[in-house]
């Protein structure tokens, strides 16, 4: 089902309008999950599309030439876990790109690079505006201690095709597919920027109605707040619990943006934000998200690392 309590926000406006602030705090508070307007980056947006179907169009053998693996952890992949289940997916994931020790892989099209280059510094800049806007919600104008960093976040492209890709030979080698095109899951980072297509599918668990859907709504995109986030808020956002009903008919197109903390950061409930006893304890950046990317590439037996296993269990004195 769908509600209005995904409500459409404007990123130039939305400061000043006590009305969007209250529909947004709601949002943050029960899934997570809000469309934002007047972003400014639709052009961008526009020319990411027209690379992202060129690049999943090409024949499957050019794709895995660039095959990304534990070593190097960017570039193609088809076969990744969520939940210990096989996603019926198609990814490409890249980061900024860097002077020295780039481990970025790209395909030889220079246009490809030069549009995802252009889509990702872009993206960086809307992140940050975003998120601003949802300190200020919290009552935070003045930000010391929440940041977010291009050179820690990654952009993916996403494809959803109705079949499975794999021969038969690889689905022996893997695990089984499940009944999603991707499993429920929340992002690690601070939040999300989501490009979705037309074709529907995103769904978002909310505490009030269960599950949602995100409705596409033209040159709008989807933001979803990540572990981190609920984490420094001491659970007073939510970090969005979403997945991806699966394919019947149509092919589906998405790009996510995963704007996340700098390196060095510690995770841990502010008291600017809550004066309740925290209900975690400390973690760093580097010791989660690394958690998160081992479980991309095997079954360990077990969920990936979630916020719950740095839960505080508070006895009564």
């Amino acid at each position: 089902m769908s509600t209005p309590n995904v409500p459409l926000i404007d990123l130039q406006e939305a400061s000043k309008d006590k009305d969007q602030l209250r529909l947004l705090d709601s949002a943050c508070r029960d899934h997570g999950f809000f469309l934002l307007k007047n972003h400014g980056m639709q052009n961008e947006i526009n020319n990411m599309w027209s690379m992202s179907e060129w690049f999943f169009a090409q024949q499957r053998e050019d794709k895995l030439k660039l095959l990304r693996s534990e070593e190097i952890p960017l570039g193609f992949y088809d076969r990744e876990l969520t939940k210990q289940k096989r996603d019926l997916k198609e990814v490409f994931d890249f980061m900024e790109t860097r002077s020295e020790k780039d481990i970025n892989q790209w395909p030889d099209e220079p246009l490809f690079r030069e549009t995802m280059e252009s889509f990702f510094k872009k993206s960086s800049e809307v992140a940050k505006e975003t998120l601003d806007l949802i300190l200020f919600c919290l009552g935070i104008s003045k930000n010391d201690l929440i940041f977010g960093d291009s050179k820690t976040s990654n952009a993916r492209l996403n494809f959803y095709p109705v079949d499975d890709p794999l021969s038969l030979l690889e689905k022996n080698e893997v695990n089984g597919l499940g009944d999603m095109a991707l499993h429920h899951h929340t992002d690690p980072g601070i939040l999300t920027l989501l490009l979705q297509d037309m074709t529907g599918g995103l769904q978002a668990k909310s505490k009030e109605f269960g599950w949602i859907d995100i409705t596409p709504e033209k040159d709008s995109i989807v933001v979803n707040l990540g572990d981190a986030m609920q984490v420094w808020t001491n659970d007073n956002y939510v970090a969005a619990i979403h997945r991806v009903s699966k394919r019947t008919s149509e092919p589906r197109y998405s790009t996510p943006f995963f704007y996340n903390p700098t390196s060095d950061s510690i995770i841990q409930p502010l008291s600017i934000i809550s004066a309740a006893k925290p209900r975690y304890r400390a973690f760093t950046w580097k010791e989660y998200i690394q958690g998160r990317i081992d479980d991309n590439y095997k079954d360990l037996g077990q969920d990936d690392i979630q916020i719950s296993n740095f839960k505080i269990n508070h006895h009564p004195a």
